[in-house]
């Protein structure tokens, strides 16, 4: 029976190149950085808790625009083995991860709120009041 295969005229040439362009741009000790989050919802608001965790506080953007949220992240580790004076080991790592979803309700931008503790987001986005229908009498 024949066999098929596929046949790329640029694997020879350049083996390496283009072999990780589809694999998670952030990576960190070989798994794929993310962020996780459960979003929880009341009539007033929604509760939204996000996994970031060793990224400092100051290197996390939340942006609010209508129902759309977007949480983005750069990460930033250096780690150094020593024995003595001579260095053994160094490895750096930068990347940034970035998460974005919408939700069923605008949020009010002025009132919703962000913590961050233990490597835990918390955001509080309180939804916007909807106007109420309005029936117009004819004249």
């Amino acid at each position: 029976m024949p066999r098929l295969s596929l046949y790329d005229p640029f694997a020879d040439v350049f083996p390496e190149l283009f072999r990780g362009m589809m694999s998670p741009a952030s990576q960190e000790n070989g798994k794929a950085l993310e962020i996780r989050i459960d979003v929880r919802e009341t009539d007033a608001d929604y509760t939204v808790s996000a996994e970031l965790p060793g990224v400092a506080k100051d290197d996390i953007h939340v942006q609010i625009d209508g129902n759309r949220v977007a949480i983005s992240a750069e990460v930033s580790k250096e780690n150094e083995t020593r024995d003595g004076e001579r260095v053994l080991r160094r490895e750096r790592y930068r990347g940034a991860v970035s998460r974005s979803f919408a939700l069923a309700s605008e949020i009010d931008e002025e009132r919703a709120s962000a913590a961050y503790e233990n490597g835990i987001l918390n955001l509080t986005l309180p939804k916007k009041a909807v106007a109420g229908a309005r029936r117009l009498k004819v004249a």
